[in-house]
């Protein structure tokens, strides 16, 4: 099997089903930074990744296991109303 190389951005799988993604490279650590599909952040050595026998994957459909929110808490509280000051993405900004 030909060894997945890490690029920021893309999803792997390692042996046992961990899902993650990989999201820096530090070359002058050589490190490479991950995220579990929980929103936990991981650090693995770059000369490891071989030894990880991990395998390219698409990303997951649903984005929210990351991010730590139920539903509810996202979803609109108003019965489907935009929240105050949401109207406008541009209005928190300065006017001159």
């Amino acid at each position: 099997m030909a060894v997945q190389y890490p690029q920021i951005g893309k999803w792997f799988r390692r042996p046992g089903g961990a899902l993650f993604e990989v999201v820096a490279i530090d070359e002058d650590d050589e490190t490479i930074e991950i995220q579990l599909f929980d929103g936990t952040i991981g650090e693995f050595e770059l000369d490891r990744w071989p030894e990880l026998f991990v395998v390219e994957v698409s990303a997951p459909e649903d984005w929210s296991g990351s991010v730590d929110m139920d539903p509810e808490d996202y979803a609109g509280k108003n019965d489907g109303d935009i929240p105050t000051g949401f109207h406008d993405p541009l209005s928190f900004l300065d006017k001159l």
